[in-house]
This record gives structure tokens, sequence and C-alpha cells, in this order.
């Protein structure tokens, strides 16, 4: 006999879900943990999740993913994509201290996945790159139409943004002060005015 059918709201669960990693990384987190949070039973999990807390947590970096490309189909639309990307980075110095705190998960997941896990570092890579190439694009478009003065390659100068990325995010937990935060991202900005 069959069980109560299971509802729930996908993109909510994977949203919890992922809190929960951002905060305490794959490995810290436990199963009771997930449960708890996505209010599920672990047959109900594992029904829904066949992977189980890998399968969760591919999808909730993936969630990130999304945000990515819906930030680059702005940026192609953008008139002045460095712009966006400026403030895309002066948005960091919003945060609250709990998300200074909690840095960037896929950032994390680099981190946390060297020596551990290779397809989950691999994973997190490829997102990381693809903001890269994200970067690129929009400083050639800007060199190209001349509103960009910098005209260092701009493979480098995109490597140069995940660099400032990948550092921001340790900073920002190093000093989880908007002001002091802001100083050094307006200072880093510099290269790609």
């Amino acid at each position: 006999m069959r069980g109560r059918p299971t509802t729930f709201d996908n993109e909510q669960v994977l949203q919890k879900a992922q809190q929960v990693f951002w905060t305490k990384g794959y490995t810290a987190t436990s199963l009771d943990d997930l449960l708890n949070v996505m209010q599920m039973g672990s047959g109900s999990f594992y029904n829904i999740f066949k992977g189980g807390k890998k399968e969760l947590f591919r999808k909730s970096i993936q969630q990130r993913r999304e945000a990515f490309e819906a930030f680059k189909a702005e940026l192609d639309k953008s008139k002045s994509p460095i712009d966006q990307i400026k403030d895309f980075f002066r948005s960091i110095a919003n945060a609250d201290t709990e998300t200074h705190l909690k840095g960037c998960i896929i950032s994390n997941t680099i981190v946390e996945m060297t020596f551990i896990d290779q397809e989950l570092e691999n994973e997190a890579i490829e997102i990381l790159k693809e903001v890269e190439t994200m970067f690129t694009q929009a400083i050639r478009k800007a060199q190209a139409d001349g509103t960009m003065k910098n005209n260092t390659d701009a493979a480098i100068l995109g490597k140069y943004l995940i660099t400032f990325w990948n550092g921001i995010n340790v900073t920002r937990r190093m000093y989880p002060n908007n002001t002091i935060l802001l100083k050094q991202i307006e200072m880093q900005l510099e290269i790609i005015s």
C-alpha cells in the first residue's frame, strides 16, 4: 500500500536546501539537516532525489548557474554592460552580515571539494568559468564600442574579475563591514573603468 502522495514546491524545497548547503557546506550538511529544513521524511526524500544528498546539492548549485545565466541575458541586452558588472560587485557591499559570512556557494564548493569529490569540484569550476566568459564577452564588447578605456586582453580582464570575485568572497568574511567592502570593491573596479 502506498503512503500519502508527496506534494511540495520543488523550487522552494531547493532554495531551503541550498541555504543549508551554503551555510554549512556539502560535507557538514547532514541528511537530518536537509530533512528538517525541507520538512520531509527520508522515504519522500529518496523517492524525489534518487541520487540522495549529492543530487540535491547538484540541483542547488544549478540554481546559482541559472541566476548567472539570467544576469548574462541582462548583460547581453545592456547598453552599458560594464556599469552593470560594477553594480553587481557593488551590491556585495549592501549585503547583511550573515550573507557576508556565507560567501559564494560556488567558490566554497571548489575549495571544499578539492581532493574530496572531483565531480562536484568540476561542476563548480565550470560554473565560474561560464561567469568568466560572461565577463570577458562584456569587456570585449565595451572595448570594441569604446566605452571601456582599458585595452588589456579581455580574457585576462575576465580572469581578473573571477579572481576578484573569489577574493572578495573571502574578504567579506574577514571584514563583514559594508563600508570597508565598498572601498575595496571600488578600488578593484578601477581596472575596468
